[in-house]
């Protein structure tokens, strides 16, 4: 059963969906993965493995509802400036293939972390994939062209998105960077809460517990203008060894520009 806060998360990515004008039919392909209970089960379980078990932040059900809204956002600005996916700009799908695609691959993409968390991005790709296949067939029964690139742009998400292989489109570069945003110190909060002695990995949740906000907007410059809101500088490692890492290697890297903010000093650029 979805929580309160889980439940709040998608009519935020549903109301956002219908005001940029989403077809309900990509409305309604997109409500199969939030309202989903296979979907659910198994994102509550990855997350007591990464939590409970290993001590790692959040890899649940709100972490994943997250960076899929981070990925309508930024989807729709690189559309507002222009930017077309590889799947529209290569004729063989259009826009909403590829928004559904990549929220696929956000909602699952760290469903691995049920098994582990070495290679957990292989493991996620495995397990996503009969469930992929179940929603797009209830989704566009008939349409075997739609269901085939959609899984594959979904499944190039998931596989993609720690920034550690390369990926090849823009879809999936998204992906990588909207899961890199969602860093704020809510994440981190209940693993620093059931953590009793230091250890390898705890400057992750006590640089993540330092920022603020992540805001995701308009840029200037480039389409998408990544805001991090920090209230300590520790919060720096996590822009620079997390976020900044994965969209350096992101195809999405040359939409981008990201500042970060130390508790209303002067923003620092990375780009």
């Amino acid at each position: 059963m979805r929580s309160h806060k889980e439940q709040s998360i998608d009519n935020r990515i549903m109301d956002t969906l219908k005001k940029q004008g989403i077809s309900n039919k990509a409305k309604d392909a997109i409500g199969l993965i939030l309202t989903d209970d296979e979907v659910q089960v198994i994102q509550e379980y990855a997350n007591n493995v990464s939590i409970v078990r290993m001590g790692f932040n959040d890899h649940g059900p709100v972490h994943m509802r997250i960076v899929a809204m981070n990925v309508i956002i930024m989807m729709d600005l690189l559309r507002n400036a222009g930017v077309r996916m590889n799947l529209e700009s290569e004729g063989v799908g259009d826009y909403e293939d590829s928004l559904i695609g990549t929220v696929y691959a956000a909602m699952l993409h760290d469903t691995g972390m049920s098994v582990g968390r070495h290679e957990h991005e292989l493991h996620s790709a495995q397990l996503s994939l009969p469930i992929i296949d179940r929603l797009l067939s209830q989704a566009f029964p008939g349409n075997i062209h739609k269901r085939i690139i959609i899984r594959s742009i979904a499944l190039e998400g998931i596989y993609g998105h720690m920034g550690s292989r390369s990926v090849h489109s823009l879809e999936a570069g998204v992906v990588q960077v909207a899961d890199g945003c969602d860093m704020t110190k809510g994440r981190a909060r209940i693993s620093m809460a059931l953590s009793n002695n230091p250890k390898v990995g705890d400057i992750h949740q006590y640089s993540a517990n330092s920022i603020e906000e992540v805001r995701l907007s308009k840029g200037r410059e480039h389409p998408i203008h990544i805001d991090v809101l920090m209230s300590s500088e520790v919060g720096l490692f996590q822009v620079e060894e997390v976020l900044l890492t994965k969209i350096a290697s992101s195809t999405a890297k040359s939409h981008i520009e990201l500042y970060a903010q130390v508790d209303g000093r002067e923003p620092k650029r990375y780009l």
